[in-house]
């Protein structure tokens, strides 16, 4: 038996949450409804011009948000990342601690640089739109990266975000080489349609010669296919996929289990933010499998856990409530 459930590496982030119109996007010059990597500078500049305004703050980043939640549903998980030896450092690492998560990340007493922070701005139609500064998350490399973790996993999660700089891609590519080797599954997310159009190269390179799951939203997916069409989508992935999970939104998603595809029902609720949605289905399917529980089983406990985030502010449920969500699904069973 595995010492942990689900492995997983990414970008440490600290959320800072602000609710903003549409307007307000356009009057700071932000591309609403996409993740941006910006400078320092550019975001001090935002953040003394939003002032005191944020609602949230918490540790995150997409894969470190997927691993939470699997371990607030009770599955043993382990996440390696990096952050400076900062405030904001101390904070990531104490709440990755207090949500049950193991990680080999130290403070690093040596490096003086900052932890990465990612402004995460919601309009009234529910959609969220990032401003990153990745900070010391750049410096994520290989040696950040623990090997008999790795080894001791059922699964390795390597988030899309990591492409965008050479040594976190080539500490995401090590990861799925070391899991490869070992005879662990490998899953990805795609994360955000940018990273797809600004560097397949290195998504391609993520992927290698394919993964074992791949999870991607229907935009990220027909990015990867260079089409507009799902189906055309569904064809792309299946190339670089033995098995995969395609989020629509209200329509559900698409699941493909290495034999058939299967539709996975969306769940009517109203949408105030959609920020971790898609994080939390990965980190809900993964549960759902490292369980035993069917594609179809998986999907829906997904389902049910993404339709309950977007509910909500903040790019995570309290553990209790989604303790509550899994008791009341598994009676519905």
């Amino acid at each position: 038996m595995k010492k942990y459930d689900v492995y997983g590496i990414g970008n440490a982030l600290v959320d800072i949450e602000y609710h903003t119109s549409i307007e307000k996007l356009s009057e700071l010059g932000i591309e609403k409804g996409l993740m941006t990597l910006i400078d320092e500078k550019k975001q001090n500049n935002l953040i003394a011009h939003l002032d005191d305004s944020h609602e949230t703050m918490a540790c995150g980043g997409s894969a470190a948000n997927t691993v939470i939640a699997l371990a607030q549903l009770g599955a043993n998980t382990h996440f390696d990342c990096r952050v400076a030896n900062d405030i904001s450092g101390q904070f990531y690492l104490q709440d990755l601690h207090d949500s049950g998560v193991h990680s080999s990340l130290r403070l690093d007493q040596s490096f003086t640089g900052v932890t990465g922070k990612c402004l995460v701005f919601v309009t009234p139609d529910a959609d969220r739109t990032m401003n990153t500064f990745l900070g010391a998350s750049e410096l994520l490399s290989i040696r950040d990266i623990d090997e008999e973790a790795i080894r001791h996993s059922d699964t390795v999660y390597l988030e899309g975000y990591l492409v965008s700089a050479d040594c976190t891609r080539n500490a995401a590519i090590e990861a799925r080489r070391i899991a490869e080797n070992a005879g662990v599954k490998t899953a990805l997310t795609l994360s955000d349609p940018n990273m797809v159009i600004f560097f397949r190269d290195g998504i391609e390179e993520m992927l290698g010669d394919g993964v074992d799951l791949l999870f991607a939203n229907e935009d990220e997916a027909c990015e990867l296919a260079r089409s507009k069409d799902l189906n055309d989508a569904i064809e792309a992935i299946k190339k670089v996929a033995k098995t995969f999970a395609i989020t629509r939104g209200k329509a559900g998603a698409m699941l493909y289990d290495g034999t058939e595809l299967i539709e996975i029902a969306a769940h009517e609720v109203e949408a105030i933010d959609t920020l971790g949605a898609g994080d939390l289905f990965a980190g809900a399917f993964l549960y759902g499998r490292s369980q035993g529980m069917s594609f179809k089983q998986s999907g829906d406990l997904a389902s049910l856990a993404s339709s309950r985030i977007v509910t909500q502010y903040g790019p995570r449920l309290a553990a209790s409530e989604t303790k509550k969500l899994l008791a009341s699904f598994r009676s519905g069973i």
